[in-house]
């Protein structure tokens, strides 16, 4: 029996409008008029709440199997469906096997087998010296390849240097599949970090950290990006840009129609360097979270379109790996794990944002389905995902754009409680969430049973 699910604002890519959108099974059927029901269909009405297409984030780490005390495929996937994600994109390290093999694909799908709440897939690795496997990973269906241009912080996972870059990309020419990068480059780095050891700098001051990992870090990986780009002609999407001192670079890339991407984070768009106290390693990730000048560059940058999208980067440890205890190294950033704990946040940190910017409320939702949801997917190449359209997967996120509300460890659905968005107040926020035309997250908690997939390219 067809389903309708109805509101006055429904988030499609020709705009906001009152609609009727009818499912059949676990599809889109059609898109009609509000008032275009059927008393015999079962109606499922949100008022003025928005709906919106099911969010993708393409950038999480899931850490299972291998490190599920960290983050695993249950309390990952809950966390995201509270949140109104309903496809996550798992990154290939942390886990242990690393996703570097079809053999560790295998053992990632054996981990997840019965225990995902919203939909799935997989990034193959780039590593030192496993560019003879990276063809057995395609055929196994990966959408692409996740690489590092510095250590990654798990030595499993060792990074690449150009060389190694060009026999990746050999064997990706030609396939359509994407290279994601984490652009930074060790040389300034290494430098930066011998300079202020040498001069007994505290880490546990932020501006350390901070001036850690400088801007030229990330512009020098940017570079080498763009120009490997070009030469190959291979898609290259830079993940987590955090220096603003990039953008001059990306908008010549973007001028000259070379085929790179980029994404930013929740965390680059909402803290500033100068709020962060010595201390809270909670804020740490790399790149570095940078000053309220940046900051605003960023988004601007976002708005513009420079920037395509927004993902969280999910990087999820225990307090312990944060030096949040007592000790010796308590408080470091130099010894803190890197890596922030956001699933489930994203859609309400980065409307608050955009509202408090001055983004039209009505315009603001499509912005931020197409920032969320349609151009992810995009990336991943999940053809059913991410827009309301007729053959789309009918996932849904119903979002009340003026909920005002403030995050406590009861919001944290991810295994640890501890973010550095606690005591955020935030507006907007997610009270339904579903999959294929069955609902998996309502405010009071998460019905049925988990019954995610995982999404393979074919």
């Amino acid at each position: 029996m067809a389903q309708v699910f109805r509101s006055t604002r429904v988030v499609t890519p020709e705009g906001v409008r009152p609609a009727a959108v009818i499912v059949e099974g676990e599809t889109i059927a059609a898109i009609r008029a509000w008032d275009a029901t059927s008393p015999t269909e079962p109606l499922h009405d949100f008022g003025n709440l928005a709906l919106l297409p099911g969010l993708v984030d393409t950038h999480v780490h899931i850490n299972d199997p291998g490190r599920a005390d960290w983050e695993g495929f249950e309390t990952a996937t809950r966390a995201a469906a509270s949140g109104g994600v309903t496809t996550l994109v798992d990154m290939p390290l942390n886990c242990i096997p690393e996703t570097v093999t079809a053999e560790a694909l295998e053992a990632k799908r054996a981990a997840a087998s019965g225990r995902t709440w919203v939909d799935w897939a997989a990034w193959g690795g780039v590593v030192r010296g496993n560019a003879e496997e990276l063809p057995g990973l395609i055929t196994a269906g990966v959408p692409g390849f996740k690489c590092f241009l510095i250590h990654s912080g798990v030595d499993g996972f060792a990074w690449v240097d150009e060389t190694d870059l060009r026999t990746a990309l050999q064997k990706l020419k030609g396939t359509g599949l994407p290279l994601l990068a984490h652009a930074e480059v060790s040389g300034p780095v290494q430098h930066a970090t011998d300079k202020l050891n040498a001069d007994g700098a505290d880490w546990r001051s932020y501006p350390t950290y901070l001036a850690s990992r400088p801007d030229s870090a990330e512009v020098e990986a940017i570079e080498l990006l763009i120009r490997l780009a070009e030469e190959f002609d291979t898609p290259i999407h830079i993940v987590h840009l955090a220096s603003a001192h990039a953008l001059p670079l990306l908008t010549d890339a973007r001028k000259r129609g070379l085929p790179v991407t980029v994404e930013t984070c929740p965390q680059y768009l909402w803290f500033a360097a100068e709020e962060i106290p010595d201390g809270a390693t909670e804020y740490k990730c790399a790149p570095p979270i940078r000053d309220v000048r940046n900051r605003e560059a960023l988004w601007q940058a976002l708005a513009t379109g420079l920037i395509d999208f927004v993902a969280t980067d999910h990087s999820p440890c225990s307090p312990a790996m944060k030096h949040r205890g007592k000790g010796q190294d308590e408080g470091r950033f130099d010894q803190a794990w890197g890596g922030i704990a956001s699933l489930g946040l994203a859609l309400p940190v980065l409307w608050t944002g955009m509202i408090e910017r001055g983004f039209n409320p009505e315009a603001a939702l499509g912005r931020a389905a197409e920032w969320m949801a349609a151009a992810p997917a995009r990336l991943a190449q999940t053809h059913t995902k991410g827009t309301l359209r007729v053959g789309a997967d009918a996932d849904f996120a119903v979002f009340d754009p003026d909920a005002a509300w403030t995050v406590t460890e009861n919001d944290l659905n991810f295994q640890h409680k501890l973010s550095p968005y606690l005591g955020a107040q935030l507006r907007g926020r997610v009270t339904e969430t579903w999959l294929r035309g069955e609902k998996i997250y309502e405010s009071s908690g998460w019905p049925g049973e988990p019954h995610g997939r995982e999404l393979r390219r074919k």
